[in-house]
């Protein structure tokens, strides 16, 4: 039996950057990873494009994990523009062109992965097992006790789930969760275009599908369609040349010719919010505690900052030389989490649903919606700096 402070299930974003940001306080700390080193440290690309706010990137830099990105590969988002089907009204949010006035800046995923790697390798009083996975934990007064399949056995303070929305240590910690399945399916790929985006991202909600187009450096973007399953596997199944006919098609060719330059990927779209991000001896970071729909793309920014307000709390507790579990401590954790995921959340299916709902009443409501949000210039500033998180 190894007895340790924190356990954390989970080396993805989250775990890795939690683990990073424990660095220096004395904790011991042991993440436990499915997939083999070696997948860790090669991320392998995804196709997911991480639009990241002005609070990641403060974040991400205080971990050190915003210098180990390629800057040839982090691509500034200027301007951002929401679109209703055919209608060519859209609602414009714009940087404004002042010095360092991005709205964010886009990411490859398994860039991040790899940084967020990288920055733990050599961390004192941090212990990586690799290849391995949970069996079984028992909460107790004074630690909890995690069984892995391996047969090794653990005594932690803590043990925090960060293995993704659909977490099996959430369920081993007995932590329930709504899900909700809309049903449909997200198709991601990088292409080559050919009138410039002025790297600006688009929403465009059209009818049948909702698309968004995510500016990357040069002339090249990513296109994010959302369909339902059968006509993502429709457009999978095209070769290179009839897949970029389709996708141009579906931008109604504003970007002129798009090429495929990488596989394209699918994920299903499942929207997850558990019903506690705490328990007994225990907490959930990352999307094990909220699984975002990306209509908003605040899901990576979520569950960034879950990471950062539970290692705030465990810092603290650590510097007093008290419990690190506490439950005042987790509770404190819990409030401000949800505080801040709660609303955008319901916010973000409210969203979901109304923009893809193609019956008449919904397409008036949601055109009159965006025409009264462009006519408030106080309500877009508020989007706008609730979208940067200045």
């Amino acid at each position: 039996m190894t007895s340790v402070d924190v356990v954390v299930v989970g080396a993805g974003p989250a775990g890795l950057c939690f683990a990073r940001a424990l660095a220096g306080s004395g904790l011991r700390v042991v993440i436990i990873e499915q997939q083999p080193r070696a997948a860790l440290a090669e991320a392998a690309f995804d196709g997911r494009e991480i639009a990241l706010t002005h609070a990641s990137r403060q974040i991400l830099e205080r971990l050190g994990v915003w210098e180990r990105l390629d800057p040839a590969e982090i691509s500034a988002l200027r301007d951002a523009k929401v679109m209703d089907g055919g209608s060519p009204f859209a609602l414009t949010f714009a940087s404004g062109g002042r010095e360092g006035g991005d709205l964010g800046w886009l990411v490859p995923n398994h860039l991040i992965r790899r940084a967020a790697w990288d920055s733990v390798q050599g961390q004192a009083g941090l212990q990586v097992l690799d290849q391995a996975s949970v069996r079984g934990i028992v909460p107790g007064a004074r630690h909890s006790e995690v069984l892995l399949a391996d047969g090794q056995r653990f005594h932690a303070r803590l043990v925090v789930a960060a293995d993704s929305r659909f977490s099996s240590t959430r369920r081993l910690l007995g932590i329930g969760a709504r899900l909700r399945d809309f049903g449909k399916s997200m198709l991601v790929c990088r292409m080559q275009i050919e009138v410039p985006h002025q790297h600006t991202a688009w929403e465009w909600f059209g009818y049948g599908r909702t698309m968004a187009l995510l500016p990357l450096n040069g002339d090249q973007a990513s296109a994010v369609i959302t369909l339902p399953p059968r006509q993502i596997e429709a457009l999978l199944a095209q070769d290179e040349a009839a897949f970029g006919r389709s996708i141009s098609g579906f931008f109604e060719h504003r970007l002129g010719a798009m090429t495929p330059l990488a596989r394209p990927n699918a994920y299903p779209l499942v929207g997850v919010y558990a019903n506690a991000f705490v328990g007994e001896r225990c907490a959930l970071i990352g999307d094990a505690a909220v699984g975002m729909h990306p209509v908003t793309a605040h899901g990576f920014n979520l569950g960034l900052q879950s990471q950062d307000r539970l290692a705030a709390v465990l810092r603290r507790a650590a510097e007093r030389g008290s419990d690190i579990a506490a439950p005042g401590g987790l509770a404190a954790y819990e409030r401000g989490h949800r505080l801040a995921s709660r609303p955008l959340y319901e916010a973000t299916n409210a969203i979901a649903t109304l923009y893809t709902d193609d019956r008449l009443p919904a397409r008036v409501l949601r055109r009159a919606g965006l025409r009264l949000a462009h006519g408030v210039a106080p309500f877009r500033q508020l989007i706008a700096a609730h979208l940067t998180q200045r």
